[in-house]
């Protein structure tokens, strides 16, 4: 029976829905993406005051857990992805939703254990207890959320289409980025309501009553098990495109990839911004109280930085049919220039406007282009080895910042040397995105 629970037409077949069944993947695969909010850092940002003083540890302290515990999870990852291709997207989304709850769970539990440990171990600091508890708490929810369930969301939705998946990922992406721009909010309300354990235990029931549920119930890994075709069994064939740099002439290896001035500009652009976005999110209450602006309103403005990044990537996803993206990725770093400036301003008139248009923009473009790269660039023969990269980067980035954020707290007293080193890396970009060509063209 347990053979028959996983079984592609148990317990229903997909072929006899009166719409593509895909759809139905476009559905449970955004629902994937936005149940990994706990593992996602603005899933953390409402947290990190808390735990600076539920468990006694500086924001140093703190960012350098989540810095060790993040970079180890991306160095689990590519492993983790291999165990999807091996078990399929229906499995993976059930047993990632099932260790995000009980993840959430040990999180809840973090102040008691560390008491506990306090008193079985007392000759070890306190402070050292802390450390290594929150570390594993981040190491694996970051891994569990933030990582398998996000990939399998997505992986999930890439798989039951081809000519529309853009549009797929597109139309996920609107409910993706509107559910993020929340998240804050509705993480606030969970704390004033059950206290901050308390809404960590909620999430985790949700997590393993209604996402792994769901998961079993609605994916399945690919439309061929289930005696169907990707996209609806709807041909690309015949459909013009009118751009040639939108066509892959030749696949490239992950080595020759490496080698073009184009790849190392668009990835360290991403890393950039998973660096300096995470950072800024883990960090947003002690951004706001410094600038004069109260908790609920720097949470409100994520809002506005959603609809931003939804019209950002709307707008990406229709413009790279019709220009190169290194028009694209000026804007982006552009957009992230004045993000960095926003932030640093944030006590003046103007401040606010800036910072959410330099977030919103360069996040929709970000969502965007990072999908559309590097298949276009180098092909897809080695694009999961060049993509695998790529994450790589962001992953290892999105753990950096928080810390170097923090250092700059504790070193000065605020975070204007960490933003004056920010501000000239888009800079930068900005001037290496005028060659960063597609090498198909080359």
């Amino acid at each position: 029976m347990s053979k028959r629970r996983w079984q592609p037409d148990f317990p229903f077949s997909p072929a006899r829905f009166p719409i593509f069944y895909g759809w139905i993947i476009v559905f449970i695969g955004t629902a994937a993406v936005v149940f990994s909010i706990p593992g996602q850092t603005m899933g953390f940002s409402v947290f990190t005051d808390i735990l600076m003083e539920q468990l006694g540890l500086s924001r140093v302290q703190l960012s350098s857990a989540y810095c060790v515990g993040t970079v180890l999870s991306g160095f689990t990852l590519p492993y983790l992805g291999r165990v999807f291709d091996r078990i399929g997207a229906r499995r993976v989304t059930v047993y990632a939703a099932l260790a995000t709850g009980s993840v959430l769970f040990y999180l809840a539990a973090t102040r008691s254990l560390l008491d506990g440990l306090a008193g079985l171990v007392p000759a070890l600091p306190r402070v050292a207890l802390a450390f290594g508890v929150i570390t594993l708490g981040f190491y694996l929810i970051r891994a569990s959320a933030q990582g398998v369930l996000t990939m399998a969301g997505r992986n999930a939705i890439g798989k039951w289409f081809d000519y529309h998946r853009g549009t797929a990922l597109a139309v996920s992406g609107i409910a993706v980025s509107f559910s993020f721009s929340f998240a804050p909010r509705a993480l606030d309300f969970l704390i004033a309501r059950f206290e901050w354990f308390g809404a960590w235990i909620v999430l985790g029931l949700a997590s393993i009553g209604v996402m792994a549920t769901l998961g079993w119930l609605l994916v399945r890994d690919n439309p061929e098990e289930c005696g169907l075709l990707m996209d609806g069994g709807n041909s690309a064939r015949g459909k013009r495109r009118t751009n040639p740099d939108a066509i892959a002439h030749r696949d490239f290896t992950r080595t020759e990839a490496l080698r073009t001035w184009s790849f190392w500009t668009f990835n360290l652009t991403f890393a950039f911004w998973s660096l300096f976005g995470t950072a800024v999110t883990f960090h947003i209450v002690s951004i706001g109280e410094l600038s004069g602006h109260p908790r609920s309103q720097i949470i409100g403005y994520f809002v506005p930085i959603a609809a931003a990044s939804v019209a950002t990537n709307l707008f990406c996803g229709l413009a790279s049919a019709h220009t190169r993206l290194k028009y694209l990725l000026l804007m982006m770093n552009t957009a992230a220039l004045a993000g960095v400036i926003g932030t640093g301003s944030l006590d003046r008139a103007w401040g606010p406007p800036v910072f959410i248009a330099g977030h919103g923009v360069c996040g929709g473009a970000f969502a965007a282009l990072s999908g559309i790269v590097w298949p276009r660039f180098f092909g897809r023969f080695s694009l999961g080895a060049i993509s695998g990269f790529a994450m790589s980067s962001m992953v290892i980035a999105s753990g950096i910042g928080p810390l170097f954020f923090g250092l700059s707290m504790k070193l000065a007293g605020d975070y204007n040397p960490a933003l004056w080193i920010s501000a000239t890396i888009p800079s930068i970009l900005l001037l290496a995105s005028l060659k960063a060509d597609n090498p198909q063209r080359i």
